[in-house]
């Protein structure tokens, strides 16, 4: 397994959407083990999407399990070729990324979300997810196609934020 390169706004690269995986053969399954090292190595990251090592294949790894405030989810998922096939009511949360490492920005998403994928093996997964998991993978997934948080505020004016810094005591 190895720490992959981030790829960071504005890369025009982060705007490339990415294809429909259909060999689970061994480069795969080190695709997907460099995404999720890649992906710890992150300051608190709970999601990455594969474009984001500049890798253009449709799979994300999200786990929102060790969230301070549990919720009701799934815990650690690898999601290929996921698929968004039905979603209910909406909200505005603040969401950062590994790829807008200076930002935050509030985004509308949807708060119930039907999602089927694959897993790492190829093996069809169908998921219900709420709250801030169905955020996380909606996110992710907006990735495979070339988008970022950035594209999805209503006002890059009002609705994105210089992220804080915090600072280690001594």
């Amino acid at each position: 397994m190895a720490i992959q390169d981030i790829l960071v706004y504005p890369d025009k690269r982060l705007k490339t959407p990415s294809k429909i995986i259909t060999e689970f053969d061994g480069a795969f399954q080190q695709l997907v083990d460099d995404l999720e090292e890649t992906r710890l190595a992150g300051p608190g990251a709970v999601g990455i999407a594969a474009p984001q090592i500049a890798v253009f294949q449709r799979v994300v790894i999200v786990d929102v399990s060790k969230m301070r405030k549990p919720v009701a989810n799934h815990g650690y998922m690898v999601l290929v070729n996921p698929e968004i096939t039905a979603w209910e009511d909406y909200d505005i949360g603040r969401e950062g990324c590994l790829s807008v490492p200076d930002f935050t920005g509030d985004v509308i998403r949807a708060k119930n979300i039907h999602l089927k994928a694959q897993d790492r093996h190829g093996n069809e997964i169908e998921y219900d997810m709420e709250g801030f998991e169905a955020r996380a993978v909606q996110h992710e997934i907006d990735h495979l196609d070339g988008l970022l948080f950035l594209d999805r505020v209503v006002s890059r004016n009002t609705d994105v934020y210089k992220r804080k810094i915090y600072k280690k005591p001594p």
